[in-house]
């Protein structure tokens, strides 16, 4: 089975559902209340791992109650976690999510008292027993570190671009597979994906990219073309919460198959809408095609 290394974050999600967003200074009763694993590596591995991935994450761990809960269900879920670092005297980061139900949205409070993976600990790994690397942006001064590492083992590399993290444009160059997200190209002044998509394979011609848009669907670039898919039509939103992360699992897992770029669109947008349409990531519908 093909092994693939996710270098990003667990968390905590509290997630309290709503019938409406409440309005400032307000008191409402939440619909329900779930507690559950977060992060986008570690929601990523999820999903991979119900593609038939063996998904290992490497992400700081901290030594508290809820990392115990957190690692816990991981593992549960046949990640692998032998990898993560543990740190003393720290908390869990932890997500504090209110989910509208009347429209699926979702706005996230994050908390986080806890050391970033260092480049320390990666650079003495042995990462050939590998197919695939990939990382989502955080410390990019320690990422441009590990990365410099991990492309002696000439291995394919994702790098995920969601937030604009300080130094982020120092480790674009080392991915194969660019995954950005519209609030990382509207930090970029882009309003669209498409000038996004065309301004990022202008710069690196060599990369397969992709941008996502919401309800407009996802562009993507490789190979000198630019190609455009469609969001599914839902029917019913039910949580939106980490649709990117499923869709970047889709595409991760459909270049993998080596399957062409418009397949590889299609499937993860159909992956992503499908995943919009349940709560959590647990038994995940699966593209019929994949």
């Amino acid at each position: 089975m093909t092994n693939i290394l996710l270098n990003g974050i667990a968390t905590l999600d509290i997630i309290n559902q709503l019938d409406h967003y409440p309005e400032e200074d307000s008191e409402v009763r939440a619909l329900t209340q779930t507690l559950r694993i977060g992060g986008n590596a570690a929601n990523s591995s999820i999903v991979l791992q119900q593609l038939g991935v063996n998904a290992h994450l490497i992400a700081s761990r901290a030594d508290d109650s809820n990392a115990k809960q957190v690692f816990s269900q991981l593992n549960e879920r046949k990640i692998n976690t032998d990898l993560c670092p543990v740190h003393n005297n720290s908390s869990t980061p932890t997500s504090y999510i209110t989910l509208n139900s009347h429209n699926g949205s979702r706005s996230i409070i994050h908390y986080r008292d806890l050391t970033e993976l260092q480049a320390s600990y990666y650079i003495k790994l042995n990462l050939s027993q590998y197919n695939w690397l990939h990382f989502e942006s955080r410390d990019c001064k320690q990422q441009l570190k590990m990365l410099q590492y991990a492309q002696t083992f000439k291995l394919p590399i994702s790098i995920e671009l969601e937030k604009n993290r300080k130094a982020i444009e120092t480790i674009i160059p080392f991915a194969d597979l660019l995954l950005i997200s519209k609030p990382f190209a509207e930090s970029q002044g882009f309003d669209n994906a498409y000038d996004c998509i065309k301004h990022y394979s202008q710069r690196y011609s060599d990369k397969t990219i992709t941008c996502t848009w919401g309800k407009q669907g996802a562009w993507a670039y490789a190979n000198s073309s630019i190609i455009h898919q469609d969001a599914f039509p839902l029917d019913k939103t039910i949580e939106t919460l980490g649709a990117g992360d499923t869709f970047n699992a889709g595409i991760i897992y459909s270049l993998i198959k080596q399957k062409s770029l418009s397949q590889t669109l299609k499937f993860a947008c159909r992956l992503a809408a499908n995943k919009c349409m349940q709560s959590g990531f647990d038994h995940l519908i699966i593209p019929a095609d994949h």
